[in-house]
């Protein structure tokens, strides 16, 4: 249906007085964008963010001059948002630019995705700062900070379809190409300093080649030799908007992506959108050496400090362990109010984990049993069961993945679906067998080991040798009550 911008014109000023949102026509876009927009991996990104228990209840409501009530989803004219996109573009080297294809991705962060747009935010005040000192170490646009926006939503352990990871989504080649290792233990990529080193390092190369910063966006998303390739194919043009149609799908979204993204991190209390409040910012925490072998389980009952915290300010630690060498040390991030207590208590840490050392065997299993996170997009016609066959699991598991109370998906959502189910099905059963951990005692299952129950309950080994009585050499029956904790 065609609206005229005067109808348009009276539905906003409406919507803007009742507080409600609005679903913007799509009238003046192209098939081929229209397209662009119903499989879009960014707005996978962002869905990711629904799943992150990183933070804690509500909203840091900054001062702001507006007067929206909570509910209110503001929009404005194009002219509203031309102005002030013509302020942003006069402070930056980027081009910003409003467009119909920009405003989709406007609205997608401010008005359809709101919510994970506020945990964006949220994360901005973990990672911005660390991202700004190292741009400015480069002499480089400190609004490429935005660009982990795009590609990750701020998620250090976000996961491509395509295996990119990271804030900066770093395929295994290039990582390799710019220092950041992967090994059985570590995944540098999901390094929040060394990738966000590694992202500028690249930038700063792709900008080398095309002396263009929109340019050297959309080669980073789809590589420089595709980028040249579209120059090419449209006769030479040497500006993104120009060689736009010529570029892979995806990338056509990317930099209008960036733009939406730099101006709703700009105006996001002009649209009522506020940060989620993270566990811990920047100025939060901070690094420390580990000089011994270290699991995250350990650190967590040392320190009194959750499992789930160390692991999200940890990401590169595929394994939940902080691994050894003589080569040089690995270090730990942690809350900066547990920094004195590891130093202070260092070595008693250290000799403590030596009697709770993780064997070969143990960091084997680990590796066979780690889940796998895969996103998939709601088609037409799918419901719960046919993804489930699709996937090989069931349609509960679905549900308690997503958080679903219901059935009910819609064409266009995204499914968080655990690939590796072996993996996924330990994890779970491990999580249902801890809750009698609340109770200080916990029952055997087949095949656990003294090693398994320290992983799944926090326990240290030796502390659970020590209440129980047990010998290194002791086997555990399935049904055998272990106590967790002394009386």
């Amino acid at each position: 249906m065609h609206i005229k911008k005067a109808h348009i014109v009276l539905v906003i000023i409406a919507a803007l007085v009742a507080g409600n949102s609005i679903a913007m026509p799509h009238d003046t876009l192209t098939k081929k964008d229209q397209a662009l927009f119903a499989d879009d991996p960014i707005a996978a990104n962002l869905d990711s963010l629904s799943h992150l228990n990183f933070f804690e209840k509500g909203y840091d409501y900054v001062k702001s001059p507006y007067h929206f009530t909570p509910d209110s989803i503001p929009w404005y004219s194009d002219k509203v948002f031309n102005d002030r996109m013509a302020k942003m573009d006069a402070n930056s080297s980027f081009g910003f630019a409003y467009n119909d294809v920009v405003k989709e991705y406007i609205e997608m962060y401010a008005v359809r995705k709101r919510t994970l747009t506020s945990r964006a935010l949220g994360l901005s005040r973990l990672y911005f700062p660390m991202m700004e000192q190292i741009l400015d170490r480069y002499k480089m646009p400190l609004e490429l900070k935005y660009l982990a926006v795009v590609e990750s939503a701020m998620n250090p352990t976000a996961c491509s379809r395509a295996g990119a990871r990271g804030l900066w989504q770093f395929m295994y080649t290039t990582g390799k190409l710019y220092n950041l290792q992967v090994t059985s233990y570590v995944d540098e990529r999901n390094d929040p300093y060394k990738s966000t080193v590694a992202a500028c390092q690249y930038l700063s190369y792709l900008h080398g080649m095309f002396n263009d910063w929109q340019l050297a966006l959309a080669a980073y998303n789809c590589g420089p030799m595709e980028v040249t390739k579209a120059i090419r194919r449209s006769g030479g043009k040497m500006s993104f908007w120009e060689i736009r149609p010529y570029l892979p799908r995806e990338t056509q979204g990317y930099v209008p992506a960036f733009i939406a993204v730099s101006y709703v991190m700009n105006y996001a209390t002009s649209h009522n959108i506020y940060p989620g409040i993270p566990n811990a910012t920047f100025f939060d925490i901070d690094t420390v050496c580990v000089h011994a072998q270290l699991s995250f389980s350990q650190l967590a009952t040392y320190l009194n400090v959750p499992y789930s915290e160390i692991a999200y300010l940890n990401p590169c630690y595929k394994l939940g362990v902080v691994p050894y060498s003589d080569e040089g040390c690995y270090t730990i991030c942690l809350p900066i109010s547990k920094v004195g207590t590891f130093v202070t208590n260092e070595k008693a840490i250290y000799d403590l984990a030596r009697k709770d050392t993780i064997t070969s065997q143990q960091m084997l299993a680990l590796q066979q049993n780690m889940p796998e996170v895969e996103y998939h997009r709601v088609r037409r016609g799918e419901h719960l069961s046919s993804v489930a066959n699709r996937y090989h699991c069931t349609v509960r598991e679905l549900k308690e993945w997503n958080g679903l109370a219901s059935s009910d998906i819609h064409p266009g959502q995204h499914l968080m679906v655990y690939v590796n189910r072996r993996g996924y099905k330990d994890n779970t059963a491990k999580k249902g067998r801890t809750t009698a951990t609340n109770k200080g005692y916990y029952i055997v299952q087949k095949g656990d080991t003294l090693w398994h129950i320290s992983q799944s309950t926090g326990v240290p080994v030796a502390t659970i040798k020590k209440l129980n009585h047990l010998a290194e050499s002791s086997k555990l029956s399935p049904g055998t009550k272990i106590i967790l904790a002394s009386k």
